[in-house]
């Protein structure tokens, strides 16, 4: 047992705060590649179902395109097996929703379905780790498709619209492979050399000139350095999934081992920032972008344990979905009674169309209470802004259904170029492009649209985050003390084989980077948990200690790898081409 004292947790009050909540963010260096791809899988089947008259079944036709937003940072390997799976998943609930609505036109019962289906789903993704944008567009169309009336007759055909609009989304997600084969590792190997130069910048802004500065302008110093450290480390275990996605063998191996001697290098760089130059890194960085040749390191052509450790981890299996689904029950209960009631409430209001406040409720469910809260308040601001866009929009609209289904593009684009910079901001193009969807059957007054739309928007956020306080999650504390016991074992692993004259081949650096794995998910999960409320005080001071010593043991090993010889400092390019 730690000797260490657990200290108290922040008070939920002091939590409720709305400081950089709608600040804007950055956008995403690929914002564009979601937004056309959106655009492309979704165009051609809206339009032709124009040109035939049947607009009404383009709800049908969606539920596949909109599964071209998923995988766009995954190598194309990885990403069409990904893809693959979000749309048997779309489908899985498109069946689900429409069999229940061709049997039922009770408004509880579709609203108890939806919920549940939006907690499977919720649960899914978190566990598989599917990305952006997660559950939500899954629960949008099931839930939706709940309150369209069906018969069982008509199942398969609506169905079949959605797969091959699946297979077209999919199509459309592959196509750049031909162009750049190695887009998204080249790019998740930049980030990870750039997230390193930041740390090292950061680094050493808190060790100089921070005498005589005050006890507060410190902090924010140290903040920044820790802030800068997590982020580095996790874009670098990013970019090691992403290469450890590619095959280990064939003509794609020398690029991929090419893109491995980089992200070491960004490893090494978290390790040891005093040492590390960091304009050589985002010199590598900058020409990983387009198609040039790939950047070398400087490393001796015979030297291969980084690559050995390499191949350690690929004979690592990920644990089981079940295993990863165990830590996920309390969100999946969360957004499966939050979603119940807030569909529930829409219904005792007599609003006609709950499941937007259901998909609200189920949109705001993250890691924990805190970072809920902070999507509640970006979903409603984001929402109501969306409905007064709307009501500019309208008139230009139901001119015709050719420019209907213009805007619903032009929205469609807007909502994933911009929702990177911050959420709120995307569903202000989100909002009005769902509205106009429910007019391809028909248009409809928009006075009344509005209306529901703002009622359901606030009810869905109010009973939903009242959920979140009320369903605790009493696991956080647990996986905290299971996240310090992984780190410190992986710790004395690496300083035993550190205390070795001469460790087995790759065995030091399939150490150090579990060990680097380790950390980053001790950062994580100490993060997640401290955003809990109601739960038991965090041992946080048995987290500061164990990310100390396990820094410290990687300094160590990033030294013992400096006075290996060959490990010079050389800028020259492989002979690798995308």
């Amino acid at each position: 047992m730690s000797s260490a004292t657990p200290t108290a947790g922040t008070s939920p009050a002091r939590r409720l705060s709305l400081a950089g909540v709608l600040r804007l963010r950055r956008p995403s260096e690929i914002w564009f590649k979601p937004a056309l791809s959106s655009v492309a899988a979704v165009a051609p089947p809206n339009l032709l179902l124009l040109a035939l008259g049947r607009l009404d079944l383009a709800m049908y036709t969606m539920a596949g395109s909109l599964c071209a937003l998923y995988a766009h940072n995954r190598p194309y390997a990885a990403r069409a097996r990904t893809l693959a799976w979000v749309v048997l998943g779309m489908l899985g609930g498109l069946a689900v929703a429409l069999v229940t609505a061709s049997l039922t036109r009770n408004a509880v019962v579709l609203v108890t379905v939806g919920a549940l289906l939006a907690a499977v789903q919720k649960a899914l993704c978190d566990a598989t780790r599917v990305g952006p944008p997660g559950n939500v567009v899954l629960t949008f169309i099931s839930s939706a498709t709940l309150f369209v009336p069906q018969t069982l007759g008509q199942v398969p055909g609506h169905l079949a619209l959605a797969a091959a609009a699946g297979v077209w989304a999919w199509l459309v997600g592959m196509a750049p492979a031909p162009v750049r084969p190695h887009g998204p590792e080249r790019r998740a190997t930049a980030q990870a050399l750039n997230a390193a130069a930041a740390y090292a910048v950061a680094s050493r802004g808190t060790g100089e000139g921070s005498t005589g500065r005050g006890a507060a302008h410190a902090d924010a110093h140290a903040d920044a350095h820790a802030s800068a450290r997590a982020a580095g480390y996790a874009a670098v275990q990013a970019a090691w999934q992403t290469l450890l996605a590619l095959p280990s063998t064939g003509a794609r191996a020398t690029t991929r081992h090419a893109l491995e001697r980089l992200v070491v290098r960004a490893e090494v760089a978290l390790a040891a920032p005093a040492d590390t130059d960091p304009e050589r890194l985002r010199a590598w960085a900058h020409a990983l972008r387009g198609g040039g040749r790939i950047p070398r390191t400087g490393d001796a052509p015979g030297d291969t344990d980084e690559l050995l450790g390499v191949d350690a981890e690929l004979a690592a299996r990920p644990a089981p979905l079940w295993q990863r689904l165990g830590p996920l029950t309390p969100i999946a209960a969360r957004t499966a009674l939050g979603c119940a009631l807030a569909g529930y409430a829409s219904l005792a209001l007599g609003i006609g169309r709950p499941y937007w406040a259901l998909v609200t409720a189920a949109a705001l469910y993250q890691a924990n209470v805190t970072l809920t809260w902070s999507r509640a308040v970006q979903r409603v601001v984001g929402n109501l802004a969306g409905v007064l866009l709307f009501a500019a929009i309208a008139p230009l609209a139901h001119l015709g259904q050719v420019l209907l289904v213009l805007c619903c593009l032009a929205l469609n684009f807007g909502a994933e170029a911009l929702i990177t910079r911050n959420y709120w901001l995307g569903s202000v193009c989100v909002t009005p492009m769902a509205l106009l969807v429910t007019e391809f059957a028909g248009y409809q007054a928009p006075g009344d649209l509005m209306t529901e739309r703002a009622v359901d928007t606030v009810v869905g956020a109010l009973v939903g985050f009242l959920a979140a306080v009320v369903v605790t999650n009493r696991r956080a504390g647990n996986r905290v003390e299971q996240a310090v016991t992984a780190a410190d074992r992986a710790r004395e692993r690496a300083a035993r084989l550190l205390a070795e004259p001469a460790p087995a081949p790759g065995a030091l650096e399939a150490a150090r980077r579990g060990l680097a794995a380790a950390l980053t998910d001790l950062r994580a999960t100490a993060e997640g948990a401290a955003g809990e409320w109601w739960g038991r005080a965090l041992p946080q001071e048995r987290v500061v200690l164990a990310e100390q010593a396990g820094h410290r043991t990687l300094a160590e090993a990033v030294r013992r790898q400096a006075t290996r010889p060959d490990r010079g400092a050389s800028t020259r390019t492989e002979d690798v081409r995308p």
